[in-house]
């Protein structure tokens, strides 16, 4: 039997079956106020990395930047997050975070605070077995890897490194080992979209629990790279509406909140939108609504890929500028859209990326690009489209 489809978007955190015993419970999704708390904090740790891959948003070099949070810091940024309430998923993400070289004692002492600590490292010589057993001890509740072809030609030529694809494959099967859910992520540009095909049979291979499939933001250097129009766009999520049915992982799209509305218009009115997905994850989470970015400078962003800031967090304010810096609340006000975004009647299930708009406009309000649906007796502007790969 079929199941529903899993109309998930930016979150990175599923199901807990193999949580430590003495981990937090995560909060049900459904309770969850996103004005008050985001369902998902990602901390750039670091911005080094050994790969120079082509859509990279950081811009990332093999050299850790000499401002970044230090130790102190970023266990204080840490206790800052526990603040939000029990059980905050926290993401450390990059550049490579493993370039950071207190990674696992910043797992640890995340998850002794009550936080759900999970971590996005590179494919690279660095993650070893021995490594991903490490962060597995020490509390790390999911790894997510990043696969941009189904093959060691596409995925390296697209890393920057030889060699990545296999790296990453072996971490796969090394986080599999350690009992770690593993989550997949994709970029989806020009480049990369015919691979998605053979990418699904290879999330399926590796075991995964989770595909998160990234619509591409044109910022750092995936300015260079051609994203798909929004009519291929439209043609993807519905297959990914179709894959997600049958398959045995979930599906989730990243920068394309439209997936909802696509996944909807295929099932039901926008009325009748669930809140969740039915395996605890929330819906509903964009930049700045249910969504925080910290940098490795201590940056408060609503994501990486919207880098408007709401101030540094370094000596503290973590929470008060989620929930009461204008950047923040206006992004949580669907009505606050303009153009077809803010005509569209689907604005409250999905609203647009934020970040696209934002990187294309400078206006973080405006309509989303890659979004080709166009609300009835619409008759506004329409938002300038840069596309390749049909």
């Amino acid at each position: 039997m079929s199941r529903p489809p899993h109309v998930d978007t930016d979150t990175t955190e599923g199901s807990d079956a193999h949580a430590p015993p003495t981990a937090t419970a995560p909060p049900d999704p459904s309770s969850i106020d996103t004005s008050r708390r985001p369902f998902v904090l990602v901390w750039e740790v670091t911005q080094a990395c050994d790969l120079a891959c082509d859509h990279c948003r950081a811009d990332a070099t093999p050299a850790r930047h000499p401002d970044e949070l230090t130790d102190a810091e970023g266990t204080r940024l840490l206790e800052q997050a526990r603040e939000f309430g029990p059980g905050q998923l926290v993401v450390l993400s990059g550049g490579d975070p493993l370039a950071r070289p207190d990674l696992v004692d910043l797992v640890e002492y995340g998850t002794d605070l009550g936080l759900r600590m999970t971590l996005t490292p590179s494919g690279t010589s660095s993650l070893t077995s021995e490594t991903v057993a490490d962060l597995a001890d020490a509390g790390v509740r999911r790894m997510a890897l990043s696969l941009d072809g189904a093959t060691a030609a596409t995925h390296d030529a697209f890393r920057g490194e030889d060699g990545s694809f296999e790296q990453t494959v072996a971490a796969a099967r090394a986080a599999r080992e350690a009992g770690l859910p593993l989550q997949i992520n994709t970029t989806v540009c020009a480049e990369t979209v015919g691979e998605l095909p053979a990418l699904c049979d290879l999330v399926a291979d590796l075991g995964a629990v989770l595909w998160s499939v990234f619509f591409l933001v044109p910022v750092g250097r995936g300015r260079v790279l051609d994203p798909i129009s929004p009519e291929r766009a439209e043609r993807v999520m519905e297959w990914l509406v179709s894959v997600s049915e049958d398959a045995p992982f979930g599906v989730k799209t990243t920068e394309a909140p439209h997936y909802r509305r696509v996944a909807i218009q295929r099932r039901r009115d926008a009325s009748d939108a669930p809140p969740t997905d039915g395996i605890g994850r929330r819906l509903g989470i964009t930049a700045g609504d249910g969504f925080a970015f910290v940098s490795h400078t201590g940056e408060l962003f609503p994501s990486g890929f919207l880098p408007a800031s709401a101030g540094n967090v370094r000596g503290g304010g973590l929470v008060e500028r989620y929930r009461e810096s204008d950047r923040f609340r206006s992004l949580r006000d669907p009505d606050a859209l303009e153009g077809k975004c803010g005509a569209c009647e689907f604005r409250h299930v999905c609203g647009g990326s934020r970040s696209r708009a934002y990187a294309h406009t400078g206006d973080p309000l405006a309509s989303d690009p890659l979004c080709g649906y166009v609300p009835a007796d619409y008759d506004g502007p329409m938002p300038a489209t840069r596309s390749a790969g049909d």
